[in-house]
């Protein structure tokens, strides 16, 4: 279990989290939604420990890492550029860090998840040559080779589209079941956070609006700002869709 107790984090005098606490159990995928600046990825950076806390603390299996340095805790981070070695093709991007770490994957774990994240076909291709979305599954496989004990994804899907991201969606959660990974996920999308999550957090101004399953924040906000962010953001991605197809009777089920 991850947990968070009374995190705080300021920059130049300026509150960015404030009183943050928050469980994660064991298998869990939890996204932490919100507007731009609110401080999602402060608090992404605070778990992975990219950066120190400076009230509260952070625990994972009751042990008290707030101070632990990012190396040692075991977390791993897929970034929103993939992070790719372009010098380097598929199959060595994948097994980059086992240099460093040989053995931490059997041959056979390694295959096996290749052949879960559909990267037979792709192993000895550039990475130039690669979509947006197999870029994201090789960045997936890299990381989880290492076996990470949560993996942490900074807006995975935020550069892909339509069925891509649909088959990214399925990737991330197969993933977390079958290795029952603890996921942390940071987005600004809340369809995103809705059908990919088991539990979502809403920060507002460095402040938990809200912490709950899917169906809780859509049909039971807590306050304004929650019911008016979600609903905002919906109807954005909406007209997007709307605009994108000129054809509205061809969306079903969006913001439903």
């Amino acid at each position: 279990m991850l947990e968070l107790e009374h995190i705080k984090k300021e920059y130049d005098g300026v509150t960015i989290l404030n009183d943050i606490n928050l469980q994660i159990n064991d298998g869990e995928i939890v996204s932490i939604l919100g507007p731009s600046g609110c401080g999602k990825t402060t608090l992404l950076n605070l778990i992975l420990g990219l950066v120190e806390a400076d009230g509260g603390k952070i625990i994972f299996n009751g042990k008290d890492i707030t101070y632990t340095p990012m190396e040692k805790r075991g977390f791993n981070i897929v970034f929103q550029d993939y992070a790719l070695f372009p010098n380097l093709n598929v199959i060595k991007n994948i097994r980059y860090g086992l240099k460093n770490k040989p053995g931490i994957s059997s041959e056979k774990e390694i295959n096996d998840l290749i052949e879960l994240l559909g990267l037979k076909e792709h192993l000895n291709k550039k990475i130039e040559q690669l979509s947006g979305g197999q870029k994201q599954r090789v960045a997936l496989a890299r990381t989880l080779v290492m076996k990470p004990k949560i993996l942490l994804l900074d807006e995975p899907l935020s550069a892909l589209d339509g069925v891509i991201k649909e088959s990214i969606k399925a990737k991330i959660r197969e993933i977390a079941r079958e290795y029952h990974l603890t996921t942390v996920i940071v987005t600004h999308d809340p369809e995103e956070a809705l059908t990919l999550s088991n539990h979502v957090m809403i920060i507002n101004k460095g402040n938990i609006s809200q912490f709950g399953t899917p169906d809780e924040i859509v049909n039971t906000p807590k306050n304004e700002f929650v019911e008016k962010f979600i609903l905002q953001q919906l109807e954005i991605k909406r007209n997007n869709i709307y605009t994108l197809f000129e054809s509205p009777e061809l969306i079903t089920g969006v913001g439903a």
